[in-house]
């Protein structure tokens, strides 16, 4: 692949049906609910199709939703697993191990082309096997301040996460071997502390821990390079996670419109 090339995403559309769901009758899930008239996945399909670094999309979501418009602008549907992981291994399927590939939520309501491009560009100049979309605290409050999420303090700065990795798929099988060891230990902090090591939780729960540290304590533990991309576009970061996240979401939709 050249190295410039556009990157193939995939978008995650399965899930069950949930309480955002159920919101909108006949939303198979949450990435079916209509914000501002457009439906979740069809905003996030239709960004990433106005991305230029962005080629052919993958779309993975429940069968029976595979005739419906709101995947109108995906170039193939695959079905939708289990659990995430499922998914995500189906919407990985066909592509080169060492090819990066963009893998997005499908509860985006607001986001931007320029947000897609710049963590692209970010994914592409770390080097690593997977990248993980984050934004700073001041960054985000400066634009939406409205919007809740669980922030993570760090020595560089207090973060949350996008809604966008990229990942090679020779990545998933190590990724999802440490995903089960962090299931399992979750609820127990001996155990986390021998996943992660008692240094490296001391200096996360000390605020002491900085990015750099954490990239190279992921890498490790997964087995493969790990790069945390700090974006400047908060857009990345606002999902649909609960009911209220609707009408909220329907306003800074309007609001994105009114400004466009």
């Amino acid at each position: 692949m050249a190295l410039n090339a556009p990157l193939p995403a995939v978008v995650l559309a399965g899930g069950p049906h949930d309480a955002v769901a159920a919101l909108a009758p006949g939303a198979a899930n949450k990435a079916f609910v209509p914000i501002a008239g457009t439906t979740l996945v069809a905003r996030t399909i239709a960004s990433l199709r106005a991305a230029p670094s962005v080629g052919r999309i993958v779309v993975v979501a429940p069968r029976s939703t595979h005739g419906d418009g709101a995947l109108a602008g995906a170039d193939e549907r695959r079905d939708d697993g289990p659990t995430m992981t499922d998914s995500l291994r189906f919407g990985l399927q066909g592509f080169a191990p060492d090819e990066l590939v963009l893998v997005c939520a499908s509860d985006l309501p607001i986001l931007s082309p320029e947000a897609v491009e710049e963590f692209v560009a970010l994914a592409r100049a770390s080097g690593a096997d997977v990248v993980y979309a984050c934004l700073e605290r001041a960054v985000h409050e400066a634009r939406f301040p409205e919007v809740p999420h669980t922030w993570a303090r760090l020595r560089d700065g207090t973060y949350c996460g996008g809604g966008c990795v990229a990942l090679r798929p020779r990545a998933l099988a190590p990724l999802e071997r440490f995903l089960g060891r962090l299931g399992a230990a979750r609820k127990n902090p001996f155990e986390l502390a021998s996943v992660f090591g008692l240094g490296v939780l001391a200096r996360y729960a000390t605020g002491r821990l900085t990015i750099a540290a954490a990239e190279r304590s992921a890498s490790k533990l997964v087995g493969v390079p790990v790069a945390a991309a700090v974006c400047s576009f908060a857009d990345i970061a606002v999902n649909v996670d609960r009911p209220s996240d609707v009408a909220l979401a329907e306003r800074l939709a309007g609001a994105t419109l009114s400004v466009d």
